[in-house]
C-alpha cells in the first residue's frame, strides 16, 4: 500500500535568513553572520549526505528590491547549491524584513509585495531544477506581529497588542495576494504558512490572568492562519486553497507563562502545566485539515538528540490520531547567533566555530546526527540521497505504520 506525501524525504531543514531592521543594530543579514552565504555549498552538501532533500532558504526582499527593479544574483550562489546537489527549496520570500522605504500598515506595502513575489518567484522558477515551487510568502506573521508589533525588536518598532494585531494582519493580506499573483502563471505552487505553535498558561498567582492566556492561545495564535485560510476577514481573499499547507514551528521557549508586558516566560521543564506537544499537532491541524508539517525544531545544546527523539515521537503520536504530517524540519542546518546576545545558539545540525582566517567552519553535531539517522532507518527512509531524490515521494504509509508499531504516548515531560 502506497500513499504519496508532498516531499521526497520526511526530514527537512532550512537556513536562518532574517534581514530585519533590528531596533539596536539597523539593518541585518542572517546569511551574512552566518556565513551561508559563502557557504552555500557545503552546507547543501551537508544536507545531501544527511538524506535531506528540501530546505527551507530565503530571499531578503529588503536586499534585493532596489525601489522597483531588482537583483536577484544574491541567490545564485543558493541556486547552484540546490541544483548540483539535488536539493527541494522551499523559499521564503519576507523573513522578518521588508524595505525601508515602504510602510507595512499602507496600500503600497501591498502592491509593492505583490510585484516583488511575482519578479522573486518567476527568477525562482525559471532556474529550478525541480517542480512543483514551494513558497512561504510571509514567514510567521503571527510572531512577527509580537516581535515587531508590540515588543519592538524590529522594524516598524511598535509597542502595543494593537499594532502587533495590524501588523499581522497587514502581513497576511499581502501574502493573500502575494499567493494569487504567484499561482497567475504558477498555479502548480505549492505554499507554506508557518507560524509557532504556542500555549500561554496564567501565572500560578494571578488567576485574573487566565482570560487573557485563553486569547493568546486560542486567538491570537492563529490570527494569520485564520485570515489566510479565509475563516476571519473573508474580504482579504483567503482560503483553504491559499492556506495550502500549514507549518507548525515547535520550540521549548513557545510555551509560556503570561506577562501582561511581554515578552512572557518560558515555561522550565518539568513544569506540570506544559502540554505535550502532539496535542497542540492535532489542535492545529483539526481546525483547518490541510497538510501539515513541523516546520521548524530544535533543542540546544547537548540537549539536540533527545529533543528531536521527543518530537519525533511527539509527532508520531498526532499521525496516530489522523493528522496529515508530511514532515519534519531540524532548524537550522547551521547554528545562528543568538538574536539579541549575538553568542551562537547551539541549535543547528552543525556548529560553527571561528577559525583565525575569519571564516566560520563547519563542525556536524555528532550525536544530533545519529539520533537523525535512527529515526531515518525507523521509518524506512534514506540515510543518503541518491542520485536522483525526486523518483518517489515520501511513501506516508511506512510513517503511518511506524506510528501504529511504536504506539508512542502524548508526553508532556520534555526534560
Amino acid at each position: 500500500m502506497s500513499r504519496e506525501g508532498i516531499f521526497p524525504t520526511f526530514f527537512l531543514s532550512g537556513f536562518e535568513c532574517s534581514t530585519f531592521d533590528w531596533h539596536d543594530k539597523g539593518r541585518r543579514d542572517l546569511c551574512e553572520e552566518t556565513q551561508h552565504l559563502g557557504h552555500a555549498d557545503e552546507d547543501y552538501r551537508m544536507l545531501r549526505s544527511l538524506g535531506i532533500a528540501v530546505a527551507r532558504e530565503g530571499i531578503p526582499w529588503p536586499l534585493v528590491d532596489k525601489g522597483g527593479s531588482y537583483d536577484f544574483s544574491y541567490i545564485d550562489p543558493f541556486l547552484a547549491a540546490q541544483r548540483r546537489y539535488s536539493i527541494q527549496p522551499i523559499w521564503d520570500l519576507c523573513h522578518y524584513g521588508y524595505p525601508d522605504d515602504v510602510d507595512p500598515f499602507s496600500d503600497a506595502f501591498v502592491e509593492r509585495f505583490v510585484a516583488y513575489a511575482r519578479a522573486a518567484s518567476r527568477y525562482v522558477i525559471e532556474r529550478a531544477h525541480h517542480g512543483p515551487p514551494f513558497f512561504t510568502p510571509t514567514n510567521e506573521p503571527t510572531f512577527f506581529g509580537y516581535m515587531a508589533g508590540e515588543w519592538g525588536w524590529a522594524a516598524p518598532f511598535g509597542k502595543d497588542r494593537e499594532t502587533r494585531r495590524r501588523l499581522t494582519l497587514a502581513l497576511a493580506r499581502a501574502d493573500i495576494a502575494g499567493v494569487k499573483v504567484i499561482r497567475e502563471f504558477a498555479p502548480e505552487a505549492r505554499m507554506i504558512h508557518i507560524d509557532p505553535l504556542i500555549w500561554v498558561v496564567p501565572p500560578r498567582d494571578r488567576p485574573d490572568l487566565a482570560e487573557a492566556a485563553h486569547r493568546e492561545s486560542y486567538d491570537d495564535a492563529y490570527i494569520a492562519w485564520d485570515v489566510i485560510g479565509g475563516l476571519r476577514y473573508p474580504e482579504l481573499g483567503g482560503s483553504p486553497e491559499i492556506l495550502d499547507i500549514i507549518g507548525f514551528n515547535n520550540y521549548s521557549f513557545g510555551q509560556m507563562e503570561y506577562r501582561e508586558q511581554g515578552p512572557h516566560a518560558p515555561l522550565e521543564p518539568g513544569d506540570d502545566r506544559i502540554r505535550p506537544l502532539c496535542d497542540l499537532i492535532e489542535e492545529g491541524w483539526r481546525k483547518y485539515r490541510r497538510p501539515c508539517i513541523v516546520a521548524e525544531t530544535s533543542g540546544l545544546k547537548g540537549g539536540r538528540p533527545d529533543w528531536l527523539n521527543d518530537v519525533v515521537a511527539e509527532s508520531l503520536a498526532a499521525v496516530n490520531r489522523g493528522v496529515d504530517l508530511h514532515g519534519i524540519c531540524l532548524f537550522p542546518a547551521v547554528d545562528m547567533p543568538d538574536w539579541g546576545t549575538g553568542e551562537w545558539v547551539k541549535n543547528g545540525i552543525a556548529d560553527l566555530e571561528l577559525l583565525p582566517s575569519g571564516a566560520l567552519m563547519r563542525v556536524p553535531y555528532v550525536p544530533y546526527v545519529e539520533a537523525l539517522h535512527r529515526w531515518q532507518r525507523r521509518l524506512n527512509r534514506v540515510t543518503e540521497l541518491d542520485d536522483d531524490p525526486f523518483d518517489s515521494a515520501v511513501n506516508l504509509e511506512d510513517i503511518v505504520q511506524a506510528a501504529k508499531e511504536m504506539k508512542p504516548e502524548a508526553d508532556a515531560d520534555w526534560h
